[in-house]
C-alpha cells in the first residue's frame, strides 16, 4: 500500500528523519513506535503530505492517478474540531470538503458516529463533549471520506477504559478492510493490535517485524522481577555477581532486579537462596514473558526524552 524509500527530513543541521525505508502492506495494522523526538510525527506528516521531504520518496500502491491525500484519513495527536458545530455538522462539513454529496456524507456520518458510540451525541456541540468523546469524534472525522489508509496518532490518548476498549475493537475491525498506521506509547496496545511494528529513534529505523518476533530479539525465556526493599548497592551488586555465575542474564537498578533465563521457574529456589545469603530484602516477586516494552527499552534506553 505504501512504499517509503530513503526518506529524509532536515531542518538546517538537524535531521529529524534519517533515510527511512520500509513498506506498509495493504490491510495491515502497522505500528510506528519510538521515544519523544524520534521522528514519528515528522514521518507521518510527510506521508500525509503536510510536509515535504528533503530526500527520498513515498509511493502509494493503490493511487491510480488519484490525489494521495484523498487516500488518507488522519487523526492527529491533538484533537482538532470546530467547537460551535455539532458532531453531525462537523462530519457533514468535512465530507463536503472531500467532494461528497449531501446524501452520501450524511449516511456516512451517521455510520461512523454509531461506530464510535456517538450516535446519541449527533446534535451536541463539540465543545460540550467529554475528552474521550472529542477523541472519538476526531477519529470519525478521519473516516468520513472512507479513506483506504487510516493514520491514528496516539488514538487512545485521554480515553477512559471503556472508550479504550471501544477504540481498540474498532481498530481491529477496520484493520481488516483498510491499512492502519498507528503511533502509540502504549506498548501493550501495540502488541495487541499491530500486525507489524517499526521502532525508530533519532529518525532511523532500528527494527521492523511482528510483535512476536521483536520480543525474541531480547532473548529466549521469561523474566523474573524482584522488587527490592531498602537494599544497599554493594549487597545488590554481590547478589548480581552470584546470579551471573549461574549463567543467567541479570539487570539491576536501585529498586528492582530483572533475571532472564529459559527455565527461570526451575531456577527460582536457587535465586531465593542466593538472595537470603546475600542479605537481599525482597518485597515482591513477579514472573512475566518478554514484552514489546522490553524491546523498546533495550533499543532506545531508559533516559527520559523531552
Amino acid at each position: 500500500m505504501i512504499k517509503i524509500e530513503g526518506l529524509r527530513k532536515k531542518y538546517g543541521e538537524f535531521t529529524a528523519v534519517d533515510r527511512l525505508s520500509f513498506d506498509i502492506f495493504e490491510n495491515e495494522i502497522f505500528g510506528l513506535l519510538g521515544p519523544n523526538g524520534a521522528g514519528k510525527t515528522t514521518t507521518i506528516s510527510i506521508i500525509c503530505g503536510l510536509l515535504t521531504s528533503s530526500e527520498g520518496k513515498i509511493t502509494f500502491g493503490s493511487n491510480q492517478g488519484k490525489d494521495p491525500k484523498s487516500l488518507i484519513g488522519y487523526c492527529p495527536q491533538e484533537n482538532i474540531f470546530y467547537p460551535r458545530l455539532t458532531c453531525l455538522e462537523q462530519l457533514l462539513f468535512m465530507g463536503q470538503m472531500y467532494g461528497l454529496t449531501s446524501k452520501t456524507v450524511k449516511a456516512k456520518a451517521i455510520e461512523v458516529l454509531t461506530l464510535m458510540g456517538l450516535e446519541d451525541k449527533m446534535n451536541v456541540r463539540a465543545n460540550n463533549l467529554s475528552g474521550g468523546m472529542k477523541r472519538r469524534l476526531n477519529i470519525c472525522m478521519a473516516l468520513i471520506h472512507n479513506p483506504e489508509i487510516l493514520i491514528l496518532d496516539e488514538p487512545e490518548s485521554g480515553l477512559d477504559p471503556q472508550s479504550r476498549i471501544l477504540v481498540r475493537d474498532f481498530i481491529k475491525v477496520i484493520g481488516k478492510e483498510k491499512t492502519v498506521i498507528l503511533t502509540t506509547h502504549n506498548m501493550d496496545e501495540a502488541d495487541r493490535l499491530c500486525d507489524r511494528v517499526a521502532i525508530i529513534d533519532h529518525g532511523k529505523l532500528l527494527l521492523l517485524d511482528t510483535p512476536q518476533n521483536l520480543k525474541k530479539t531480547v532473548g529466549e525465556g521469561d523474566i523474573l522481577e524482584l522488587v527490592l526493599e531498602n537494599c544497599a548497592d554493594d549487597v545488590i551488586n554481590q547478589f548480581a555477581e552470584n546470579v551471573a555465575l549461574l549463567s543467567m542474564n541479570i539487570k539491576i537498578n536501585a529498586e528492582s532486579v530483572w533475571i532472564k533465563h529459559a527455565n527461570i521457574i526451575e531456577k527460582l529456589p536457587a535465586i531465593k537462596n542466593l538472595a537470603e545469603k546475600n542479605g537481599l530484602t525482597i518485597s515482591e516477586i513477579k514472573l512475566r514473558e518478554n514484552t514489546l516494552e522490553d524491546v523498546f527499552i533495550h533499543l532506545t534506553g531508559r533516559n527520559l526524552r523531552q
